[in-house]
């Protein structure tokens, strides 16, 4: 079991540490919501879906969702819409000096936007299934559960650390300057990433 927490533990790493759409939501939130507690919705729900990707993941049946055509271009389609609203809001939602505390997305917008970004994301829900899904075939039995509580322990242990160093840069920038940068640079990241989800569902479909 040992080496399967470790092999779970570091694949998990290798998969969530580039800056991928999910990853900015939960640093942006972290910098931009004043108390790192106010961050926690998103980062609790985000890591929840994390959570259920890998099971499924890891059971095998998540890979019934890119078995069907008509579902993947569902999927492609929600996802892009729900990131081109995101990135609006978080545009939008760009602070100004004295406002850090009040600069955060609303509990129930953060909840709707990591909910998207998790399981409206073809390209996370591929990495789930051909990496973690695959590699998980390697074990069986307690060697299986190991790996797959380092994986999701890796999830949680992340985007809470991810969310606590977005703090730490709204409190540097304490004009609120930086953080209206990161706002803007966030949501160009989403809208770019929305275009491509898009582009990529009309070549798969097709």
């Amino acid at each position: 079991m040992g080496i399967a927490f470790i092999h779970g533990l570091v694949l998990a790493f290798g998969l969530i540490l580039p800056l991928g759409v999910q990853n900015i939501f939960i640093l942006n939130q972290g910098a931009a919501g004043g108390k790192w507690t106010r961050a926690w919705p998103a980062v609790i729900t985000a890591a929840l879906c994390d959570t259920v990707l890998i099971l499924l993941a890891v059971l095998g049946v998540s890979v019934i969702v890119f078995t069907l055509e008509w579902l993947k271009l569902i999927l492609f389609t929600a996802g892009a819409g729900f990131m081109i609203y995101m990135g609006w809001s978080i545009w939008k939602s760009t602070p100004v000096k004295g406002m850090e505390e009040t600069a955060g997305l609303t509990a129930k917008k953060q909840v709707m936007f990591a909910m998207s970004v998790s399981l409206l994301n073809p390209h996370a829900i591929m990495d789930t299934i051909g990496v973690i899904g695959a590699s998980s075939l390697s074990y069986e039995g307690n060697d299986k559960t190991g790996f797959t509580l380092a994986v999701i322990l890796t999830s949680w242990i992340w985007f809470f650390a991810l969310s606590l160093a977005g703090r730490i840069v709204g409190r540097v920038s304490r004009s609120g300057v930086l953080l209206r940068r990161m706002n803007q640079v966030s949501a160009v990241v989403v809208w770019v990433m929305a275009i491509f989800m898009l582009l990529k569902g009309t070549v798969w479909s097709s």
